[in-house]
């Protein structure tokens, strides 16, 4: 695609990337092919190649964002099936974050936009907020046809029927190898995860200690900043981000790190990506340092090796979470592995489509979300599972509140499979 910035533009450091994004393009269209919400709307303005033509024709002529491209840009998925789709290597990632970045500078939302992005941004990355939050919602659930808003609707839906208590494994502390020492690993606890689901972390723990892994929950890492940064929010989400750079780049300076662990695929994409987010920062060198080691919890276990099991008798439909299969490019190591534990595992139709969460997409674009739900969840029933099983708590927020299917995390069958207890979804729906 030929561009046409000034030499001026070109000395931002943010446009010249986007610059290069957009001349990798070459406007051949197979991201339409693999693109959630064009598979939904219809509208070329809402697929990938749509939204370049808007960011480009934004940023080259340097006006305010306006409502037409702002509104195209909100409805991305940033799902990144796109990526995985292109022939060029378009890096669209880097563009559409750019693009938000310009959005939250120029553009002024609608007083209850800005209410709610901020409300999100202030309590989600929080675990104590967001319980209390939860708390609320669940609260005023039964009250929720009142609410005028249906953004407001799906906050209320979002509340689970049982908050967990809090998990003092998510606590600043070492986790020391069973047998002998194999690798020396820090746990990115995160945020949101820690108030919805705590088994997952507890299974993470147990399991990689099981295999080997001194696991460490560093002093000062929390939240990796990915919701704050796909609002715009660059302040905010690098704010976030440095406080993992700085206790994880302790540890290694110290006792040392193998990897960090991840969980979570969606912050996994992010905390990969530091390096490019801190590229022009003093922490630029630590940055790429913890991006280098940041490992999807599935890729470590496929380093340890995880003992061969005997057959489960349980049929798992594995839902491949966007942030894992497009953003991080790690497709079978997950299946690989519940299927070396004994299980059954069984894919949906178009396993490459995202289930609608996206961070805080089913938040604010709770129609489109509730659609590409009601797909994902109709592609995985079909296959008949007992379970299904994903790398992402969103993901699985997202598929549990439109199934009756247990749903768990591939961490919580592996540590089951591996002599752990039963995943407490699995166990409430025998």
């Amino acid at each position: 695609m030929q561009t046409s910035f000034t030499p001026e533009q070109l000395k931002d450091p943010a446009i010249a990337r986007s610059n290069e994004v957009l001349r990798t393009c070459v406007h051949c269209g197979f991201c339409t092919a693999t693109c959630p919400t064009y598979a939904v709307l219809g509208d070329e303005l809402d697929s990938p190649r749509g939204r370049i033509y808007l960011i480009k024709d934004m940023l080259e002529k340097g006006r305010p964002a306006d409502e037409k491209t702002v509104k195209h840009i909100d409805r991305c998925l940033s799902c990144l099936a796109c990526m995985t789709t292109c022939p060029s290597g378009v890096h669209y990632m880097h563009l559409v974050d750019h693009a938000r970045e310009y959005i939250e500078e120029t553009y002024k939302r609608p007083l209850s936009d800005r209410l709610l992005r901020w409300v999100l941004a202030k309590v989600l990355p929080y675990p104590t907020r967001f319980r209390l939050a939860l708390v609320g919602a669940k609260i005023g659930r039964p009250f929720a046809f009142l609410m005028p808003d249906a953004r407001l609707r799906a906050m209320l839906a979002m509340a689970p029927k049982r908050i967990p208590p809090v998990s003092r494994n998510d606590d600043p502390q070492v986790f020391p190898a069973e047998g002998e020492r194999r690798m020396r690993v820090a746990l990115m606890t995160g945020c949101a995860q820690r108030a919805l689901n705590t088994d997952i972390n507890d299974a993470t723990i147990r399991l990689l200690t099981r295999l080997g892994c001194e696991v460490v929950v560093a002093e000062g890492a929390g939240c990796c900043g990915a919701l704050t940064h796909h609002m715009g929010k660059t302040a905010e989400s690098h704010a976030t981000a440095a406080r993992n750079i700085r206790a994880w780049s302790r540890e290694m300076a110290g006792a040392g790190l193998d990897a960090v662990v991840i969980n979570t695929s969606g912050c996994g994409t992010t905390v990969k990506d530091y390096g490019h987010m801190f590229r022009n920062e003093p922490l630029a060198q630590a940055a790429a340092s913890v991006a280098g080691i940041a490992r999807d919890v599935s890729e470590v276990l496929l380093t340890l090796g995880l003992p061969e099991g005997a057959p489960k008798g349980l049929r798992v439909a594995y839902h491949a979470a966007c942030s894992l299969q497009h953003g991080q490019q790690v497709k079978t190591a997950p299946k690989d592995l519940l299927r070396r534990a004994g299980f059954e595992v069984v894919e949906p139709r178009d396993a490459h489509l995202c289930c609608g969460s996206a961070g805080t997409y089913n938040l604010m674009q709770p129609v489109i979300s509730a659609e590409l739900k009601r797909r994902k969840v109709a592609t995985l029933e079909a296959k008949a599972p007992d379970v299904i099983a994903a790398g992402n708590i969103g993901c699985m927020m997202q598929i549990g509140g439109g199934t009756r299917l247990p749903v768990v995390h591939t961490v919580e069958l592996l540590d089951w499979a591996t002599g752990g207890p039963k995943p407490r979804a699995l166990a409430e729906a025998d």
